[in-house]
């Protein structure tokens, strides 16, 4: 089954005394790029999260944010602590700022302890039992449900976009065939030019080598055949329903296939010598340009 990179999945839970929510979302990319927005008190959560991720995704733009609050207000309750070193560098780097305005002449306006305060990781939320171990494993445990939740969103959109991609294999396939008439219709007339090409050739000339002339016109007729051209569309439309076909990710097969399906395309219009020829190529062009599009979102 096609899988698609766009996708999405929210969710709420609680254990270990707090309630979470989670945002998972992704977009199409090259590889796999994991954002993510956890909690950084929470020790060794992000890594098992990426490590979770990078088993579960084969490609795209994913980015994940975590959202964690105390239960209550009761025992062991959350407070607020200042991070000295985190409060420490923002204060440096303010003098630093302060400075070089000075220098420059300009003029700024004093920051608030509340400014400072909003600097991320100055601020912390401290509990009063300092092991985060308990929590990690549930929220771990959590993680699963909103992957299932996600990846079945991505195989849903997967299966709208293997339908449209398997309508547009349809039409290649057609225009192949009708470029196949087409340039059989064209073969006999091009075949027929060429005979009474050389015979007037022939006629008006005295010493003409008739057998290298022949070469010649043999070899032009050659060069405008379109027939390893057709075969080869009709081969990359097989292929393509075979990847459709595949289980796991193909976006990658996909779009080294869509550039060979253009590539004989390109090389039909160059070589079609005929209008309703010239035609068929540029449709053919259209309709790989666009399934091209499609292939862009295939994981």
């Amino acid at each position: 089954m096609t899988i698609s990179m766009t996708g999405f999945a929210a969710r709420k839970g609680q254990g270990a005394g707090h309630g979470w929510t989670w945002d998972l979302r992704s977009v199409n990319g090259k590889g796999l790029d994991l954002r993510l927005r956890v909690p950084d008190w929470i020790d060794g959560l992000e890594a098992a999260l990426r490590a979770e991720l990078g088993r579960a995704l084969g490609r795209g733009n994913v980015s994940l944010t975590l959202k964690v609050v105390r239960d209550d207000a009761g025992e062991g309750a959350a407070t607020l602590r200042v991070n000295p070193a985190a409060l420490q560098a923002v204060l440096r780097a303010l003098g630093a700022v302060e400075t070089a305005a000075m220098e420059a002449g300009v003029t700024l306006a004093q920051p608030t302890a509340a400014d400072v305060l909003s600097v991320r990781g100055v601020l912390d939320q401290a509990t009063g039992d300092d092991d985060t171990a308990p929590l990690r494993a549930a929220l771990l445990a959590d993680l699963p449900a909103l992957l299932a939740d996600f990846n079945a969103m991505r195989a849903a959109e997967g299966a709208a976009l293997q339908g449209v991609i398997a309508a547009q294999l349809d039409r290649i396939e057609t225009l192949t065939r009708d470029a196949a008439t087409e340039a059989e219709a064209r073969r006999e007339a091009s075949a027929t030019a060429l005979r009474d090409a050389m015979a007037r050739i022939i006629a008006n000339a005295d010493g003409v080598d008739e057998t290298r002339l022949a070469q010649e016109l043999a070899l032009i007729a050659v060069k405008n055949d379109v027939t390893e051209e057709l075969d080869r569309l009709t081969a990359h439309v097989a292929a393509a329903r075979a990847l459709l076909a595949e289980p796991g990710p193909v976006g990658r097969k996909f779009d080294f296939l869509m550039q060979e399906f253009m590539r004989e395309a390109n090389t039909l219009c160059s070589k079609a010598q005929a209008l309703a020829l010239t035609r068929i190529g540029l449709d053919l062009k259209t309709v790989i340009d666009q399934m091209r599009e499609q292939v862009q979102n295939v994981e």
